[in-house]
């Protein structure tokens, strides 16, 4: 088996899967809409283009630096001052590192790491104001899904690893239900961002299972066992 991995990092990453209104809130780890959008744009297509060749494709991300939670605000008014629009709250993931594998047909596979290299429009990170701060550097890698979650070496910036210390926290996951057996499993929940129509005038998404977990850090030390507790006895004194 073949996966696509990637590794996206920015100052500000946005992965919204339930904004509304003049709320604009973001996910804590890439939404399937938003990479299936970076791909879509990689090999040019518009946003009126079809998306059922994308349909089967399967989605794991590794949350290898957590960053922060940022809220922003903008204000509007009209050009001769007389209208305010809403004020309007906008939230980013800072200083955030992720892990993305993608499974899907090998053809398409090839086509995505190919449009990768030389993409035909701009990409970004879940909204436009958010451009990669690196190359996505997209590797074809002949392993399963849950492997590359597993065994890819951990993407998190050199100051990010000194602070984390000899022992570091387990990575959590993020999987499509049923995508990768070989890793254990949390549990699971529901969101609305599998995409079905990118068109402006009738956006359409469906529901997934995502599962969720924790994956000891590649290459990182095993943690040392904890010391038994002491026996406590309360009636010891009498």
């Amino acid at each position: 088996m073949t996966v696509l991995v990637l590794t996206l990092a920015a100052p500000l990453q946005a992965w919204g899967s339930a904004s509304r209104f003049t709320t604009r809130a973001t996910d804590d780890a890439p939404t399937k809409s938003g990479v299936v959008g970076l791909l879509a744009a990689a090999q040019g297509r518009r946003r009126t283009d079809p998306l059922e060749d994308y349909v089967g494709l399967r989605l794991g991300v590794r949350i290898d630096q957590p960053g922060r939670l940022l809220r922003d605000f903008q204000t509007a008014r009209s050009l001769d001052g007389t209208d305010t629009m809403p004020l309007s709250y906008r939230y980013y993931r800072e200083d955030a590192r992720y892990l993305v594998a993608v499974d899907a047909a090998p053809e398409l596979l090839d086509a995505f790491a190919d449009a990768l290299h030389r993409p035909v429009f701009p990409l970004y990170l879940g909204r436009r104001s958010c451009p990669p701060a690196e190359p996505l550097v997209p590797r074809l890698v002949d392993v399963t899904l849950g492997e590359a979650l597993r065994d890819e070496p951990w993407r998190a910036a050199a100051w990010w690893q000194d602070a984390s210390g000899t022992h570091p926290s387990p990575l959590e996951f993020r999987v499509d239900r049923g995508a990768a057996p070989e890793l254990t499993v949390d549990g699971s929940t529901v969101q609305r961002d599998e995409p079905m129509s990118f068109d402006p005038e009738h956006r359409q998404y469906g529901w997934r299972t995502v599962e969720f977990g924790r994956v000891p850090v590649p290459g990182a030390p095993a943690p040392e066992p904890s010391a038994a507790p002491l026996a406590h006895d309360p009636m010891g004194a009498f």
